[in-house]
């Protein structure tokens, strides 16, 4: 039988979808408690963050939020917002890179109209001493995804990473066929409503599939982020790296920006490098509701916060 977290889990998915809930939200989801997970809803407001987590020590990342555009037109301006994001993020000398979908530079339109998009960002990126990193979305766009990071690294750019994600079954044959790149890796777990014949059902299996992610990867030549808030994961990684004798310089935490602050701080007390992903812009509902889904305990922080107003 499902686990309670689990049936809120795929509910809360849904709702990410429902157009009726997407309004409401827009309306009052930032004062609501949308703002503790979202950066701001302009690059200015989210600016002011990063310089705020990058005096504490932190590192970060950038990323506009968005959904996957279907004309040209819409991926071009991706493609501009992000290059102001790059030059923005370069000219105030933050300790910050940037991340971003590939179905906002057109996947969903063209496969070789998201390469040229992305190509040209890591173009401009690489101009300005900066790396860039490919989210990775659902299932279905796993293949294109990884063609199009392996012809990147092919034509020559390595200032770019992607991401695994466990739930997925084919995780650790992808991460396989991936380390003889020497790879930067960003390991997470999923955030996407996925079917049985894809994705592990189960919480132990998934978690059980990331240490084996995580192990390989850290075993390997490359740089691997370890993108978790699950404290049990971070211990055993750092038990890991210490018997390996696996040099701080490769690897690092990664954790989004209003969930465990706290846990933050202590790994960075603790000698550890920390990234904080931060995120902005006004198509902020679907991430919003991905990290409720991820905890559905954070439901309830937002019902107070409708109650008390």
């Amino acid at each position: 039988m499902p686990s309670i977290n689990s049936v809120a889990r795929t509910a809360i998915l849904a709702a990410s979808q429902n157009r009726v809930t997407e309004g409401f939200m827009n309306r009052y989801g930032m004062r609501l408690g949308a703002s503790r997970f979202v950066a701001g809803e302009t690059l200015s407001e989210c600016v002011q963050v990063i310089q705020q987590l990058n005096r504490q020590g932190f590192k970060c990342n950038a990323t506009e939020l968005g959904e996957a555009v279907d004309t040209e037109a819409d991926a071009h301006g991706a493609v501009q917002d992000y290059e102001e994001l790059l030059r923005r993020l370069a000219s105030e000398n933050l300790n910050a890179n940037v991340a971003i979908k590939l179905t906002l530079l057109g996947l969903a339109i063209d496969e070789g109209l998201a390469l040229r998009n992305m190509a040209h960002l890591l173009e401009v990126a690489r101009g300005l001493g900066m790396f860039m990193r490919i989210d990775m979305e659902e299932s279905t766009r796993v293949d294109p995804t990884l063609r199009i990071y392996r012809r990147l690294r092919e034509d020559g750019f390595d200032n770019v990473g992607v991401v695994l994600q466990s739930y997925l079954y084919r995780a650790v044959a992808d991460l396989n066929s991936l380390l003889p790149l020497r790879p930067n890796l960003r390991l997470v777990k999923g955030a996407y409503l996925e079917s049985r014949e894809v994705a592990y059902p189960s919480k132990v299996d998934v978690d059980s599939n990331y240490v084996r992610l995580m192990e390989a990867a850290l075993s390997g030549d490359g740089y691997t982020a370890i993108a978790t808030h699950d404290r049990r994961m971070i211990e055993h990684a750092i038990g890991f790296v210490e018997r390996n004798r696996i040099g701080l310089d490769r690897f690092e935490f990664q954790m989004l920006y209003g969930v465990r602050p706290q846990l933050q701080r202590e790994l960075l007390a603790g000698g550890y490098t920390v990234l904080v992903a931060t995120s902005y812009g006004t198509h902020w509902y679907p991430f919003f509701m991905r990290r409720l889904a991820e905890r559905p305990a954070n439901v309830l922080f937002l019902a107070r916060n409708m109650v008390r107003r």
